[in-house]
Order: C-alpha cells, then sequence, then structure tokens
C-alpha cells in the first residue's frame, strides 16, 4: 500500500495538461495502485493523477459505493444542471458552490486496455468532471466567478502561509 503525498496550489503539474497513457505497463500498474490507495483516505472522493505527481491522463474515484480508476478519460455525456458545494484537496480548506452538469458518463481504459464507461449523477458527477478538469490542468475555483476566486484565493494564502514558514 502506498499512500502519495497530495500537491497543492502553486504546484506547476497541476496547471500543466496531462499526457495521453500510451504504454501500459508496469510502472503504469503502479501508479494505478497508488492512486487507488490514496484515494481511500477517508475524505476523499476523486483523484487526479497530476494531484500525486504523475502528468499522465488517468484518475480514481471512490464515491458512493462505486470505486475504480480510469485511464485516458474523456466525458462522452453530459445532462442536466446541479449546483453544489466543491472542493479539492490541492486547494485545501476552502470549499465554494459551483455549477456543474447533473448526470456524467465518461469514458477511457483499463490496465488491460479495455474500454471502460462510468456513469454519475449528483456527487459522483460532480467528481468525474472535477477530476477530469484536474487532467486539463483546470481547478474547479477557475470557474468561479473573480470577486469569488479572488476570496477563495486570500483564504488559501492565509491558510498556507504558516506552512510556507
Amino acid at each position: 500500500m502506498m499512500i502519495r503525498q497530495l500537491r497543492l496550489l502553486g504546484d506547476p503539474v497541476l496547471r500543466t495538461p496531462c499526457d495521453p497513457v500510451t504504454s501500459f505497463d508496469e510502472a503504469l500498474a503502479r501508479l494505478v495502485s497508488d492512486l487507488l490507495d490514496t484515494v481511500q483516505v477517508p475524505g476523499r472522493a476523486g483523484l487526479a493523477a497530476n494531484q500525486i505527481g504523475s502528468s499522465l491522463a488517468l484518475f480514481a474515484y471512490n464515491l458512493d459505493g462505486q470505486f475504480g480508476y480510469v485511464i485516458n478519460p474523456r466525458i462522452t455525456g453530459l445532462s442536466g444542471s446541479q449546483e453544489g458545494l466543491e472542493a479539492c484537496l490541492s486547494v485545501p480548506g476552502v470549499s465554494a458552490m459551483r455549477r456543474r452538469a447533473a448526470q456524467v458518463t465518461v469514458a477511457g481504459l483499463d490496465l488491460q486496455q479495455q474500454p471502460v464507461t462510468i456513469s454519475g449523477t449528483g456527487e459522483l458527477a460532480r467528481c468525474l468532471q472535477h477530476e477530469t478538469d484536474h487532467l486539463r490542468g483546470e481547478l474547479y475555483i477557475d470557474q468561479l466567478d473573480p470577486a469569488e476566486r479572488g476570496a477563495i484565493m486570500r483564504e488559501v494564502n492565509v491558510r498556507m502561509a504558516p506552512a510556507a514558514r
């Protein structure tokens, strides 16, 4: 079991679009295993590879009784609308209301290069969108209105300041 350290806001890996996985080897299997171990820490719903320092396009999820991973994920279906509180492990201690699709389908691959499809509503739909955004180098705070984003950034800076000393 390997629980990896999370990368936090300010780390360039979070803002760099991830590369598609092209090599399905032992290194990828270890990364998937680490993602699955790390997402199982209580309080975690999803985790993109760049949040643990990898630039490969995959994420893990552990929410609403569903647990797994998707390699090279792409959103293939969006419908409806929901607004809810959203937070991020890489932007610790803050949250904001964010509008997302209410139902989402994501398609990708597993370690055997077999097709994987996961669909979700509610919080699972939010998680699938959130993690897919991470793989494009985007954070949930990027789509907030400027005033709210500014308030979040001030809060994050206050929370992170003691750690930097």
